[in-house]
């Protein structure tokens, strides 16, 4: 038989939501959807239980000093017709007189048990707080849910909340105050709840604990409507009309006036039929009241909440059945990720991931994953960027003339021309210095290949993020380490070239090399800037400019023989004309010789020409390793690792003694497997009841 729709102007919306609360509390999963409800908050001596109790009409909850309400309480009051031989099913300790009775309550956590005496429904809520959060003044976020059958209640659904305090008493928490704050929090913060604040009138209004909490969320005051209690306790002479027409703070849904039973009633047990007949005498009673009786009281209350009820689950049904619709989509596409329990062949499955891990990697490395990443660069492209930008800048920073200087590069070419004085620049001084430049090139050709190393590692820690992965964690364990020394391995053989590639071109110096710039060509452009620097040379007697390397005549010739004549070069540091005694007594040479500081204007060029070569040389070999140096990275180590991957992982993995092993899930995918069947059978429902809405 199909389940009767519900109309959106039905009093039965609320009765949907309570379905829906109910729905999910049975699983014991937390509530993914925002429902429709109203909760109460307010102080510990603001009467919020009294408030309660009147609109159920009966003693149920518990009472005493300190902190009652130790968990949040949805009690969903459901308004049933009267009936005389309502049956009931003897449970409980009920008696014949009891089951007839048309009230009863119903726990969900007790499912299918009737409670017909409300001192019961009292002592099962102590029980059942106890039971999780101990007999000392804790607290706890699980709520207990309760169900009131009733002729004289309105459907209507409401969760209780601890009442707020400020100084911890007896065994209480010492941050008591926090914890209470954030439960309630944590329940009036959503958008779809209706905020009972429930205030004492005797106190200051701006001083409501309730009020305070309630402007956090809700500073408007859209969704709070306030509650006055103790009105009758008032001094005489005032009275809440200025609070009710909203000239103090104002709240879109007003406030609503109740007068409850003082604490002397209830220890007489005083019957709340009778604290209601006499709250309605109150305010119909009462100067300030009576005109405006019909809108005071607790059976007004009742009725007006009914009304915000239903007509805000009217707003937001469509919102709540967008939400169940798009989160069950999302709990079953996590669940179809998290797989099924494995009860299939282990080595297929093995198989399975091996290849689907080749192809990611293959896939980022080249660029053509499905999803490519458009905020930053990733994969391949990021190797592309250590090749040309870090590698390449590196290799063009390295100036070889930053630790040879002029200096040494003279002493080199004296030293390379032995016992005499070279008469042309020396060719082994050039090959020397550039050999030496040429082999620092073989610190950031290493360096760019353990950046390479460290950007593949990269990779396989993205691909290990997979959920086949989060699945299997004894598998992700394996895959990381044979991956690890499936790099380490390829890293020797990258080395090695690398390292060829610079001895290589440090072995042999091709001077043949077109792009080089020979000796005769250097020769002439350090002449041409020797000659454009040195100034015209001019004969004294006739003023005429004198040809190229012909030395000005004196004026009166004429011959020094003051002194010994003292050369200038080299060894000038040696010789100077103070060490005259040094010179005539002709002392052996001291045992480390080091060049003169100055260079006279021969070795200037000498030194200039070696140092073109230097740079035309270092400058191609440059360019050689700058090409030649990622091609060897590649081959040996990205593209090989791209290409022999598949291979390696069975070699290592694909073992019939280790497959149930490396197959064993964790306990994280166990738990949140269970987690979401549980929510895709409770949205499942829920979809089910909310379809049920025209």
């Amino acid at each position: 038989m199909a389940t009767p729709s519900i109309n959106v102007n039905d009093p039965g919306l609320i009765q949907l939501v309570n379905r829906l609360l109910d729905v999910f509390s049975t699983v014991g999963v937390q509530n993914p959807i925002d429902l429709p409800q109203i909760t109460v908050v307010g102080s510990q001596s603001s009467g919020k239980s009294s408030v309660l109790e009147n609109i159920v009409g009966r003693d149920f909850l518990p009472r005493g000093t300190g902190i009652v309400t130790r968990r949040p309480l949805i009690l969903q009051l459901i308004n049933r017709p009267a009936t005389s031989g309502t049956q009931a099913n003897g449970v409980n300790g009920t008696t014949d007189k009891e089951a007839n009775q048309s009230e009863w309550g119903e726990f969900l956590h007790i499912p299918g048990t009737k409670f017909f005496d409300f001192n019961k429904i009292r002592e099962e809520i102590v029980r059942e707080t106890d039971a999780k959060t101990g007999r000392n003044a804790g607290i706890s976020p699980a709520p207990i849910n309760l169900r009131i059958y009733s002729p004289n209640v309105l459907t209507l659904t409401l969760v209780d909340l601890p009442g707020l305090t400020k100084v911890p008493v007896g065994d209480q928490p010492k941050d008591i105050e926090r914890q209470i704050k954030d439960m309630v929090l944590k329940q009036i913060m959503k958008p779809n709840a209706i905020i009972l604040a429930v205030t004492a009138a005797n106190t200051d209004l701006a001083n409501s604990d309730g009020l305070k909490l309630a402007r956090e969320v809700d500073p408007e005051g859209q969704r709070t409507i306030g509650v006055l209690t103790k009105v009758d306790l008032m001094d005489e002479g005032t009275d809440v009309v200025e609070i009710l027409a909203g000239r103090i703070i104002p709240l879109r849904l007003g406030y609503v006036p109740v007068v409850n039973r003082g604490q002397r009633d209830i220890e007489n047990k005083k019957a709340i039929s009778f604290a209601l007949e006499n709250e309605h005498n109150f305010f119909n009673n009462h100067k300030s009241y009576k005109s405006k009786a019909s809108y005071c009281g607790t059976p007004y209350l009742a009725r007006k909440l009914n009304l915000i009820l239903m007509m805000h689950i009217k707003q937001t049904l469509p919102d709540i059945k967008a939400r169940i619709a798009s989160s069950l989509q999302k709990y079953q596409a996590e669940l179809a990720s998290l797989g099924d329990q494995m009860m299939g062949n282990s080595g297929n499955t093995i198989l399975s991931i091996i290849t689907e891990f080749s192809n990611e990697y293959r896939t980022v490395l080249e660029g053509k994953a499905t999803e490519l990443n458009n905020i930053e660069l990733s994969g391949g492209a990021r190797i592309s960027f250590v090749f040309h930008e870090i590698y390449s800048n590196g290799v063009k920073a390295i100036d070889p003339f930053d630790q040879v200087k002029d200096i040494d590069i003279r002493t080199i070419l004296v030293n390379s021309s032995g016992s005499s004085p070279a008469l042309f620049v020396g060719t082994l001084a050039f090959e020397l210095v550039v050999k030496q430049q040429i082999q620092r090139l073989e610190d950031p050709s290493l360096k760019c290949i353990s950046l390479i190393y460290d950007e593949l590692v990269r990779i396989l820690g993205q691909l290990l993020q997979k959920p086949m992965f989060r699945r299997y964690p004894q598998l992700k364990e394996k895959f990381h380490s044979v991956v690890i020394n499936f790099y380490k391995n390829s890293m020797d053989p990258t080395t090695k070239l690398v390292k060829d590639l610079v001895a290589m071109e440090a072995c042999y110096v091709n001077t043949g090399h077109p792009d080089f710039l020979n000796g005769q060509r250097a020769m002439a452009i350090v002449h041409d800037r020797h000659n454009a620097a040195k100034p015209i040379q001019v004969d004294p007697k006739t003023g005429k400019p004198l040809p190229p390397g012909v030395p000005p005549r004196s004026a009166s010739p004429s011959v020094d023989m003051g002194g010994p004549e003292v050369k200038e070069g080299f060894f000038g540091s040696f010789f100077a004309p103070k060490n005259k005694k040094k010179m005539a007594a002709m002392e052996a040479p001291p045992p480390q010789l080091k060049a003169s500081g100055t260079l006279s204007d021969k070795e200037s060029q000498e030194v200039e020409v070696i140092k073109l070569l230097i740079t035309s040389y270092f400058s191609i070999v440059r360019r050689t390793m700058i090409d030649m140096v990622p091609k060897a990275i590649m081959l040996t180590l990205v593209q090989f690792t791209k290409e022999q991957m598949q291979r390696e992982l069975l070699e290592n993995l694909y073992r019939n003694n280790e497959l149930e092993d490396l197959l064993k899930e964790s306990e994280f995918t166990v738990r949140r497997r269970k987690e979401c069947q549980q929510m895709v059978e409770s949205l499942g429902k829920a979809a089910e009841i909310v379809s049920q809405v025209q």
